[in-house]
């Protein structure tokens, strides 16, 4: 029902939640970066597990056909979502990084939020775009679908952002646990 002088419905909360997770993850990105106490040790496992997290998500896109197809390849055929299990996984090395349990809190905080709405606007979206094909997807009724890796298709999903992004933080973390910033 639209507000009171207002020409636009009002968007559900997890709606709004799920539209605003990549400006928000930039938000808790900067807390998480000024709340770390980083060490060498911390870096580098962090780093480590961050980095196999960026490798799921680089799996996951060089196989989405995002918008065009229930995509059942690669991790595909045992998550209906590795961009966001990935992400978490990230997340995890972030928290390690740090060496900060309130950050670990903030990036538990909002994985947990953010994933959860994404999620759900996400599937009610490819259930209204693919019908039973995503519900017999979503119940492992569906056959797998063999398709090679492409690295094209990892980069054209722009996959390359969030590679850049776990760089960027990496060197920033690593920057403040020798004092420069």
């Amino acid at each position: 029902m639209p507000e009171a002088g207002s020409h636009h419905p009002r968007v559900p909360v997890i709606v709004r939640i799920a539209r605003w997770r990549v400006p928000l993850g930039f938000l808790f990105g900067v807390a998480a970066v000024m709340l770390s106490r980083p060490s060498p040790r911390s870096l580098a496992l962090g780093a480590l597990v961050g980095v196999c997290g960026e490798a799921v998500r680089i799996w996951a896109a060089g196989h989405l056909e995002k918008g065009r197809e229930v995509t059942r390849s690669g991790p595909y055929r045992w998550t209906r979502h590795p961009l966001y299990a990935g992400s978490s996984i990230m997340g995890v090395g972030l928290a390690i990084a740090s060496r900060s349990l309130i950050v670990a809190l903030l990036v538990i905080a909002y994985l947990a939020v953010t994933t959860a709405a994404a999620i759900r606007t996400e599937e009610a979206h490819l259930i209204e775009k693919f019908g039973s094909e995503y519900g017999a997807y979503r119940e492992g009724t569906a056959a797998p679908v063999v398709r090679h890796f492409s690295l094209a298709r990892a980069i054209r999903n722009r996959e390359y952002r969030a590679a850049l992004g776990f760089a960027l933080v990496f060197t920033i973390l690593a920057l403040r646990s020798r004092g420069v910033l």
